[in-house]
């Protein structure tokens, strides 16, 4: 890859660039690389980006009492039976 050297940068625009990648994590480089590539039309898309929701309505949240029970039940699997290792 080569490198290449900006100049004539003004301060305005170093510290927006600067305050921009400080919010979204990333360094000054990966964020200008990034958006010269969307300003040529360069960036690719994502391949498996998209979200499904088809399954959501398997998903829940256990009450509290659903929950002492189940934990409960794995409590009494986790015990060992001396007897048995004898």
């Amino acid at each position: 890859m080569k490198a290449v050297t900006i100049r004539g940068v003004e301060p305005e625009v170093a510290d927006k660039l600067k305050s921009t990648a400080a919010k979204q994590g990333k360094s000054i480089n990966q964020l200008a690389l990034e958006m010269l590539k969307e300003g040529l039309g360069l960036k690719k898309e994502k391949r498996f980006s998209r979200e499904y929701d088809d399954l959501d309505h398997l998903f829940g949240r256990w009450s509290d009492n659903e929950f002492k029970e189940i934990h409960k039940k794995i409590n009494q699997e986790r015990h060992i039976d001396k007897e048995l290792w004898r």
